[in-house]
């Protein structure tokens, strides 16, 4: 089953298959009046002498109950019975729980993106008389808005063309989901063999590399990640190789206290690879299971940027032969097209092994992660979600497409 045919059966068929159930459970709290008229006769008080007789029969009956009840031997239940009765009462597994935890998080993340994207696309279908060559002309300009990127955008609208014949789609419900579906197929062929998983080494430290302009969450990312793991057990380290840039040192070391992770540091204007080679050493020598290493973002001297990044990868490739393990390249997703222009950028400078995307959830157009995919084929690896410490999330492509379309679809 195709990843749009598990949407429109989450959101399209389950709310018409909850009607019923939701009928009957009105129908039993409010029941008919006639049910009420017919109960009357039921609340009749019994003649006195009949009252006192049954009131004497009930005390019997007690007394009886009483009585008889410390001789009642009940006997424990076997291994099995209790494992029954565990399995009955126990609450739901901790897998479950944690994936509906994560679909929440996910709606909430993507609750902008979703209206943003919704209202665009009901707009464009409140306006249209019939599907013909403007109509397709809008849509194009609709998506592009959405951030979806121009080439997504001109290749959704190119097989609509056919597709829309194809299904005879003349109602709106019907060509907003040709145009949903259109987008999570192709967004699902283009990641067939995609890796969003983060790689770690087999033994010794691993080395994770972030690299990205100034401002776009790069150290709060490397923050929030410290956090996750020192949280998990794991011996964390951070790096702080962007020397340059004034106050990015004392804003690592900030993070590093508020989570309770040690960061090697060197006075402002040292040598970033120095920073790095001080940290991978440590790391090695005093067996850290995680270090994080920030870096610079001048973009505006490439040639600069590009000597300092392989350089220090060289200092790490030659302390660890295997590291580093990621290279992840941090965007803001608010910055919509702006974010595919800096990973293209950070392409030529350095081989980007995954995205981080952070603040998705302050844009209205989340289509920005289809754009990633689509135009760059880089893997989105983690995303932001909200503000709070656990909100950096590992990215779960099949729950951001439900985040993002599932109002589409469950209003049809």
């Amino acid at each position: 089953m195709g990843l749009f045919d598990k949407l429109k059966r989450a959101f399209g068929g389950g709310q018409a298959e909850a009607k019923p159930e939701l009928e009957e459970k009105v129908a039993t709290e409010n029941p008919a009046p006639q049910a009420e008229v017919e109960s009357t006769p039921a609340a009749v008080e019994p003649a006195p002498e009949e009252k006192t007789k049954a009131d004497q029969a009930e005390v019997n009956q007690k007394s009886v109950e009483t009585e008889s009840e410390p001789e009642v031997e009940v006997a424990a239940p076997t291994p099995a019975e209790s494992a029954e009765v565990e399995e009955k009462v126990a609450p739901k597994p901790a897998k479950e729980v944690a994936a509906n935890e994560e679909t929440k998080r996910y709606e909430r993340g993507l609750a902008k993106s979703r209206k943003g994207f919704g209202a665009k696309i009901n707009a464009l279908l409140a306006n249209f008389r019939s599907v013909d060559e403007d109509f397709f002309e809008e849509l194009e300009e609709t998506l592009i808005e959405a951030d979806v990127g121009f080439e997504t955008a001109m290749k959704i609208s190119d097989q609509l063309r056919d597709e829309v014949k194809f299904q005879n789609a003349k109602k709106k419900a019907d060509v907003s989901d040709v145009i949903v579906e259109k987008l999570v197929d192709l967004y699902e062929a283009e990641g067939e063999n995609e890796d969003n998983q983060l790689h770690f080494a087999t033994q010794g430290p691993t080395v994770f590399l972030f690299v990205g302009v100034n401002g776009v969450g790069k150290t709060t990312t490397i923050g929030k990640l410290a956090h996750r793991y020192q949280a998990a057990g794991k011996k964390v380290l951070m790096a702080a190789a962007d020397t340059f840039r004034a106050g990015a040192i004392e804003q690592l070391v900030e993070w590093g206290k508020r989570v309770d992770v040690e960061v090697v540091r060197k006075p402002e204007k040292s040598d970033p690879a120095a920073v790095v080679f001080e940290a991978v050493k440590k790391a090695k020598e005093e067996d850290y299971d995680l270090l994080l290493v920030d870096t610079a973002g001048r973009l505006q001297n490439k040639v600069n940027l590009m000597n300092e990044l392989e350089k220090i990868q060289r200092v790490i490739t030659r302390e660890i032969p295997d590291a580093p393990h990621e290279v992840l390249l941090a965007l803001d997703a608010t910055t919509g097209q702006n974010a595919l222009t800096q990973a293209k950028q950070f392409g030529e400078v350095t081989k980007v092994s995954g995205i981080v995307l952070t603040k998705l959830d302050g844009t209205a157009r989340g289509g920005i992660v289809l754009a990633i995919r689509n135009e760059l084929h880089l893997p989105v690896k983690l995303v932001g979600l909200g503000e709070q410490m656990d909100d950096l999330r590992d990215f779960n492509p099949e729950e951001f497409v439900y985040g993002l379309f599932k109002d589409l679809i469950a209003q049809h």
